[in-house]
């Protein structure tokens, strides 16, 4: 049984194509950035077999490119289920994601996907640990396991002001993400901070802008 918080269909986000993202609940990350901090505990018990099921529901609408994306939270914290949900829907020849912040590391997982998104959340180790409260050894060993065995993976990096944005950062993001098809650059927002204050937290950042239009452009025009 895995612990589900949300259910995304037809999204467009996560992944190629359209997709079904699946949010696990549970994370061993605090960011300082979170936008989903509601997934960090809780959640909806469901089967995976039955998960799978639901998500062939909408194969006709996945296409040659969509399919379905586990995401959270983090969903390799919950390592067994995971990996069986991606067994099962590979069975039923749906193309799956997975969308970790590399804070867990399961090979198996990351054999069985046929994507996988990964978030480098700082490029340095010691700011990773400030940023997120955990080392970045497991984010390191996913990125290793995914170039030796030349499996597709992307990589993510939010770029906060005076904190993740300098032109160092996004050169080392791009030494990091050596063999991925693509790196996206998405820019911080503040979009999940009342869910900060919905459940009784102080947000870490408060008073930090979201990063500009303009300044994206300039770190994109670095990679």
């Amino acid at each position: 049984m895995l612990a589900i918080h949300s259910i995304e269909t037809l999204g467009a986000l996560d992944g190629p194509g359209i997709r079904t993202v699946i949010f696990f609940s549970g994370c061993p990350m605090r960011c300082k950035y979170c936008h989903n901090p509601d997934t960090w505990q809780g959640g909806e018990k469901r089967d995976e077999t039955e998960l799978a099921d639901f998500c062939v529901r909408y194969k006709p609408y996945y296409g040659a490119n969509g399919g379905v994306t586990l995401s959270g939270g983090e969903p390799l914290m919950q390592s067994d289920g995971a990996v069986k949900l991606l067994a099962l829907l590979g069975e039923r020849g749906i193309h799956t994601a997975i969308d970790t912040g590399g804070g867990v590391y399961c090979p198996e997982a990351l054999r069985l996907a046929d994507l996988t998104i990964i978030d480098i959340k700082h490029p340095d180790g010691e700011q990773f640990l400030k940023l997120t409260g955990v080392s970045n050894e497991n984010l390191m060993k996913s990125l290793e396991y995914l170039r030796e065995h030349k499996k597709r993976f992307w990589v993510r990096h939010v770029c906060v002001p005076n904190l993740t944005d300098t032109e160092e950062d996004i050169r080392k993001v791009k030494e990091l993400a050596v063999g991925a098809e693509k790196i996206e650059l998405l820019a911080y927002h503040t979009m999940g901070v009342h869910k900060w204050e919905k459940l009784g937290l102080d947000y870490p950042l408060k008073g930090v802008p979201p990063l500009s239009a303009k300044k994206l452009d300039e770190l994109n025009g670095i990679l």
